[in-house]
Order: C-alpha cells, then structure tokens, then sequence
C-alpha cells in the first residue's frame, strides 16, 4: 500500500488543553493556540456540526458535478457515523422550515435549509480519537508538533516534498496541503513563492450575538442552525448567520497572536444562552489584494483597545455609548465570556459593517423577537479568513503536478462536511493514479 505521513503543527488532541478555557482567564498567548491547531484542527473544538446538504460550506461544487458532491457528503456522512456521530439530524420537519422560510421572507431574510447531525464539540473529541486511532492501525504516520516550512520542489515545476521549520526534510510523490484557516496566510505566501495562480477570496467580518436561549427556541428545535442570508439596506452588503450554538457559549481563538471571539455548545453541559455569529462578507477590487491582512486589522482594533474582545449592550450601541461594568450588570442576559471587556464596538468597526450588522439585528428581530433588544450582548470581533483560492483542477491539484491543496485553508471549503469531502477527492484520485483505486471509494447508499 502507500506510505503516508501526516504532519501536524499541534498537538494530539488530548494534550489539547487551553489555560484561557478551563481557568477563565484572558487568553495567554500560546505559541500554538490549542483551539485551532492540533489533531483535528479547528473543528475540533468547534460545534461540530455536520451539514448535510452541498448549498453550504464550501465552493466543491465549482470544481466536481452537484450530482457527485451530494455522493461525497453522503459518503463522509457515513464515515462520521462509522466513528461515533449521532445518529439524530435535525432539520427534517419541512412543514415547520417552510413557516419559518416564510416569515423569514417578510424580513427579507433568505433562509438557507439543511438538514445537520450534531456532534457537539465533547463529541467530536471523541470522534476524531477514533480516527486518530483507526489510521495508526492502518500504519499512517503521524508527526505531531511539527510546522512545516515550505514544500520543496525541484525548480522545474515539479514536487520533491516538504521541509520544517527544523530542517527535516520529507520526500514525497504526492503532497496535499490542509493548513486550515490559521495556515491560509501561509499557504498563500507558498502559492506566490511557487509562482502558482491565486483568486481572492471574500473576508468575514462580524460579531458574536448571545441571547437568552428562549429567544431562539422556535428556531433551534426545528432547524438547530438557522442559516439566513440578508443583505444591507444602506450598502447591500452580504450578512449572515453563522455558527448557532443552543444553550452555548462564547470562547476565544488565538490567531496566530490575534484574539477572536467564536461560539461552541457542548453536549454534556448546557447555558441558559445560545449564541450565533453576524458576518459581513466583503470582497475587494484591485489594487487591493490582501483581505487576510484587513481582516486583522479590523479584530486588530478590538485588541488594541480591550486586550482581546469586547462585549458590548445592544442598547449602549445602538445609544452611541460604551458599556461598562456597571452598565452590563444590568443586562438581563448574563455574559458567558466573562473575560471580555465591556467597551465600544463602534471604535472598532468600519461604518458600513456596523451599519450591515445592526440592519441584519432589526431583521432577525421580525423572525425572532428579543434578538433585538438593547439586553443582548454583542462581542467582537470574529472573523473568518479564507486563504485566497489556488486554481485547482478538478481533482483540486495545483499547476504543480502532485500537489493538491484541501480544506479551508485552500479557500475552497468552509465547513467540516465540505472540507472532508475534498480529502476524499484527493484520496480517490492519488490512489486511482497508483493503481489501487477498486471500484471507487464512494460506492451507492
């Protein structure tokens, strides 16, 4: 059979502990953030939401036909299943998410429908063990703790393998590159180094929008993830919902030294808040071509100001004054973070996103009533990077024969079941490349 080595920048993931989560302290700055990078990467200590359904997650259907992106999904889908998923999904009521559509439409709000399997994030700890477990038997090699620092080639457009930071060199046939989104930066600066095409991406930039529970239960029941699409009055930005958490709560991410807000929900533990992310997505004309870097700048102003995020009273903002302490205790919602800093999100963002996030607030008020009220709290900034998009083929490789490239960190997915699926792509084709593909991977359900 073939011979693989993984190469992993973090650490395995149950030495993935983070100081700032279990002691609710202000984030520490670890060299590797332990939330984002590690043995299942990201979405390893998200929410763990597997969507089931092509419309979302990713831009695979740009590279493969719908009718075998929808084979994929349910392929992977089967494969969490196999390792522990839950068997439950949500979001198969369709008398209930036709109502909802409806109102929705009244606020001119899109929804998106899709059907999810919730694994919770102490679930996909264990989910991913599993696969951990099953590779090692089949003799992959895994490196734990190890950057890589550039893929090695041979100056004639063609691949030799990889080199780390110390110096250790890995020859290889086949390359795929999956850094993630904390790796997109440096993917990108590989991609320009090795002369290949890039497309920018668009970048999300928002907030992280906790309300008691009861707010959106109507909605968590029938769908768990509401997704809905609007676009702003004043500038017809795109805004979006992202990332619901039921009964969750609001963490921090460290971003190679930048602090960002996310959400998670736990299965075994619950709050009495659910939280969901408000992003505007906004992409750049020339001469501007480094979206990542705005990105940063942006959640840049939040820790400048507040030394990581800040938590802010819908009604301090939408009253043109900063919360304090004081102001927040107020609040009927009780903050989840507790090591965000009251403070002033207007300092922070530019004038249309504010604009974009508090018209998208109004809207979801129509379908959720109380999402608007000067209670809620409102924490910032979460952004979402996504590496600018390589010009992949149709088996996502590169100009570079033998080197592929996957995942978020590719700029081609942007969720879990979209980012498994372009592994699976790549995997069929190298081993259909070497002989060893028997009647594909994916076979009929």
């Amino acid at each position: 059979g073939l011979k693989t080595l993984i190469v992993e920048r973090g650490r395995d993931i149950s030495g993935r502990t983070c100081p700032s989560h279990e002691k609710g302290i202000p984030c520490c700055q670890c060299k590797t953030c332990a939330t984002i990078s590690g043995w299942g990467g990201a979405g390893a200590f998200s929410d763990g939401k597997l969507t089931l359904s092509s419309e979302v997650g990713g831009i695979l259907d740009e590279f493969v036909p719908k009718e075998r992106l929808n084979k994929l999904i349910r392929y992977v889908d089967d494969v969490y299943l196999k390792f522990g998923a839950p068997p439950e999904v949500y979001g198969t009521n369709e008398d209930a998410i036709n109502e909802i559509s409806r109102k929705a439409v009244k606020a001119d709000l899109r929804l998106i429908p899709s059907r999810i399997r919730h694994l919770g994030t102490g679930r996909s700890k264990a989910v991913l063990e599993a696969m951990k477990d099953y590779l090692v038997e089949k003799g992959v090699d895994i490196t734990l703790q190890t950057q890589v620092d550039r893929i090695l080639t041979d100056g004639q457009n063609g691949l030799c393998g990889i080199v780390t930071v110390d110096g250790q060199e890995y020859r290889a046939k086949y390359v795929v590159a999956a850094p993630g989104r904390e790796g997109s930066k440096w993917l990108a600066d590989e991609a320009r180094r090795l002369g290949l095409s890039l497309a920018i991406n668009p970048v999300d930039i928002g907030v992280r929008v906790e309300v008691p529970a009861e707010v959106m239960t109507h909605l968590t029941d029938v769908i768990y993830e509401s997704k809905f699409v609007f676009y702003s009055q004043s500038f017809e930005d795109r805004v979006r919902t992202f990332c619901m958490c039921p009964y969750g709560e609001v963490v921090t991410e460290n971003n190679d030294g930048l602090i960002t807000v996310n959400g998670h929900s736990y299965g075994e533990r619950r709050t009495g808040n659910t939280n969901f992310a408000l992003l505007v997505s906004k992409t750049f004309t020339e001469p501007f071509k480094d979206p990542i870097q705005y990105g940063r700048y942006v959640a840049g102003l939040a820790n400048l100001l507040s030394g990581g995020v800040i938590v802010q009273r819908l009604g301090d903002l939408q009253a043109g004054r900063r919360s304090t302490p004081e102001r927040l205790k107020k609040s009927l919602v009780v903050p989840t973070l507790n090591e965000a800093t009251p403070g002033d999100l207007s300092l922070v963002f530019p004038y249309r996103h504010l604009v974009a996030l508090l018209d998208m607030l109004k809207a979801l008020d129509v379908i959720a009533p109380g999402v608007n009220s000067r209670n809620t709290l409102i924490y910032g900034v979460e952004v979402k990077f996504y590496s600018s998009r390589f010009e992949l083929n149709a088996n996502l490789e590169s100009h570079i024969d033998n080197l592929f490239a996957i995942g978020d960190g590719a700029g081609v997915t942007r969720g879990l079941m979209q980012a498994s699926a372009s592994g699976v792509i790549v995997g069929e084709e190298i081993k259909r490349r070497e002989g060893v593909l028997q009647n594909g991977i994916i076979r009929k359900r």
